[in-house]
């Protein structure tokens, strides 16, 4: 059966895939920060205090539960290094985060043996030749034919809702092996019960966690008695090796964890990187005719986009030990903001790095991390951007920036950032 929430006229989609509003529920909006970003690591790769507190934002929220004190660090090397560290620089800094707390055991606060356990479990099914055999075809390549499908008539259009917001949430909802109906419906209540929780009333709260785990369990109850072709089939059947070297099998708030993880992560930042890769292509208009000629650059042009402006530029991590970094000494306990919005332009490592250059020849970046905590999900994630930019070039070889539309911006917060829209003249 169609799924026919990918292509309704939901209002859910301007509600939930708008970087404002999204930025504006956990605090304030803000434009393009790589300015600050790239003065403070030209000034030195180390400052004392939170991100926030440097660049003199207002406290908007109370993003952990425990003070500590807080270095921010800016350089490719330092990040780099913090990222492959994990056991220095350590994830459970998560530990300490409300709404990651609230999401259950998952893996994004785990660290070494522990994290390589449950890492591993799952892994394969979001490796690069699952990503092209199993994701491409059973649910990436039918979302972007029917959405482009949408489009095929029309003179104009936002592909930031049109387009990026919708693939993404559409196919991690069906591949973890539920119904498309519900893709929206989940992904409100998730966020309730999660990311803007803290700004919610309690008993609005309550009741989307409820409703976000009474769905889950409605599939993995499902898929215990039926194993299916998707995601949660897969986590029930996945093996967990223990640290005594005992196999068993996950129980179900182990799934119901990394259920949440997967959909809140693969439903929104595929969406704003897409918007991201997309307009920068089209503001650069020879380079979107170049892809068009010559598709085997479009891998390029999305791993170009992800290191020139990544949709999430900053992460924490928790000091375990002492260290000592460019000659600045820290103590352990310390919490670490890792500034890697900074980091993917540091000219050490790039020539002219502000510059968005799809033939720039390739470097690891750290748009996607790095480390035993490199995105999860990359893989499909570029299955995804990779088969919508090949659609729109098949389909609209003459797709370029609408300029009588209101001007795009880079918008959000300081952890979530994209386009406030993609607005194009489709022929």
């Amino acid at each position: 059966m169609a799924n026919e929430t990918l292509t309704s006229d939901d209002p859910r989609y301007s509600e939930l895939f708008d970087v404002r509003k999204e930025a504006a529920a956990v605090g304030h909006v803000y434009g393009d920060l790589t300015p600050q970003f790239n003065a403070l690591r030209e000034r030195c790769s180390v400052h004392q205090g939170s991100l926030r507190q440097i660049l003199n934002l207002p406290a908007v929220h109370q993003a952990y539960d425990r003070p500590r004190d807080h270095y921010s660090i800016f350089s490719f090397k330092l990040c780099d290094q913090a990222l492959r560290q994990n056991e220095v620089f350590s994830s459970k800094v998560y530990e300490e985060s409300p709404g990651v707390q609230s999401m259950g055991k998952v893996i994004l606060k785990m660290t070494g043996e522990e994290h390589r356990r449950y890492r591993g479990a799952v892994q394969p099914m979001f490796i690069k030749p699952q990503a092209i055999n199993w994701w491409r075809p059973n649910w990436i390549e039918g979302a972007v034919d029917a959405l482009l499908n949408k489009l095929e008539g029309q003179e104009r259009a936002d592909l930031n809702q049109d387009l990026c917001a919708r693939l993404p949430v559409n196919v991690v909802t069906q591949g973890m092996g539920m119904k498309g109906e519900n893709a929206l419906a989940f992904r409100d209540h998730l966020q309730k019960s999660t990311v803007s929780a803290r700004h919610l009333p309690p008993d609005v709260v309550q009741a989307s966690r409820a409703e976000v785990s009474r769905m889950l369990k409605d599939v993995i109850t499902a898929r215990r008695r039926e194993p299916g072709d998707d995601v949660i089939s897969g986590l029930i059947a996945a093996e967990l090796v223990e640290s005594d070297g005992s196999v068993r099998y996950m129980d179900d708030e182990e799934v119901f964890a990394y259920c949440r993880l997967i959909m809140l992560a693969g439903g929104g930042t595929t969406w704003r990187q897409l918007g991201i890769t997309i307009h920068a292509l089209l503001s650069n208009y020879s380079y979107w005719e170049a892809l068009r000629d010559d598709r085997d650059l479009i891998p390029g042009a999305i791993e170009e986009a992800a290191r020139w402006m990544p949709t999430d530029p900053i992460f924490a991590r928790l000091l375990m030990q002492d260290v000592e970094l460019e000659g600045v000494k820290i103590s352990a306990g310390t919490r670490i903001d890792m500034v890697l919005g900074a980091a993917n332009r540091d000219p050490t490592r790039w020539d002219n790095p502000d510059v968005y250059d799809p033939f720039r020849p390739y470097q690891p970046h750290l748009g996607f991390g790095m480390g035993p905590h490199r995105c999860l999900g990359l893989e499909v994630a570029k299955q995804e951007m990779l088969v919508a930019l090949n659609g729109l070039m098949e389909r609209f070889p003459d797709l370029r920036l609408d300029s009588d539309a209101p001007r795009a911006e880079l918008l959000g917060g300081l952890e979530q950032r994209g386009m406030s829209a993609v607005p194009v003249c489709l022929r």
